[in-house]
């Protein structure tokens, strides 16, 4: 998974599904696009690629509660 784009993992979600997420903590949300399957760790829903990460205020602490919605399915 490119790190420089805004990308993310999920188990299901067909590949080019966008998906808005949003940081529960600050508010802050990012669309992106699911390319990639995971994360493969108990307990996680998603696995957001650097950049969207840092779009959502979330790489210092590597996880964070989120919320997604679809907001384009393929």
């Amino acid at each position: 998974m490119s790190s420089s784009r805004l990308t993310a993992a999920h188990r299901s979600l067909a590949f080019g599904t966008r998906l808005k997420v949003t940081n529960r903590n600050n508010g802050r949300s990012v669309v992106v696009r699911i390319n990639d399957r995971g994360p493969f760790i108990r307990g996680r829903v998603l696995d957001l690629s650097r950049a969207a990460a840092q779009d959502i205020g979330m790489v210092s602490s590597g996880t964070a509660k989120v919320c997604y919605e679809i907001v384009a399915s393929r």
